[in-house]
């Protein structure tokens, strides 16, 4: 069995909330267990980095009405055993897990938490017109019950 569902996000941080609700109106129609909050957790910073590292900076704080801009775009696909969550964006930079002392920081844990959540996680630069990058974390989610 697999599933998959798609969504554009604006290119305004704002657009993080519209993530998480799409991602959870899709995850409640799938049965993903008890990885339901870790799959939220990892996409909401997932789309927090792509915003805020993945667009030119002064286009992530405005109102997002560049429409040249290619959008940042969040996959989730499911398998019978595993979903896999995809965030695309534009930027070129390499994402990087940071080490932190501070586990009370607002920022800069984005993928220390997806490392800590997430089975795994990666990325991979996109080819083409579009170029930018795809950052991805796998979830594991058990075997189904028969």
């Amino acid at each position: 069995m697999s599933n998959a569902a798609s969504c554009a996000l604006p290119a305004r941080l704002e657009a993080v909330r519209e993530a998480r609700q799409f991602t959870r109106r899709t995850l409640g129609q799938w049965d993903v267990g008890d990885r339901f909050d870790d799959i939220c957790l990892v996409v909401s910073e997932l789309v927090t980095n792509a915003l805020r590292h993945g667009l030119p900076s002064a286009q992530a704080e405005s109102n997002g009405s560049d429409d040249h801009q290619p959008p940042v775009r969040l996959h989730l696909m499911r398998w019978t055993g595993r979903l896999v969550c995809a965030v695309r964006d534009p930027g070129r930079t390499t994402p990087e897990a940071r080490e932190t002392d501070d586990f009370a920081a607002e920022s800069g844990r984005g993928l220390f938490l997806v490392d800590s959540f997430a089975d795994s996680w990666g990325w991979h630069p996109l080819a083409g017109a579009l170029g930018g990058k795809v950052v991805w974390a796998l979830f594991g989610l058990g075997t189904p019950a028969e």
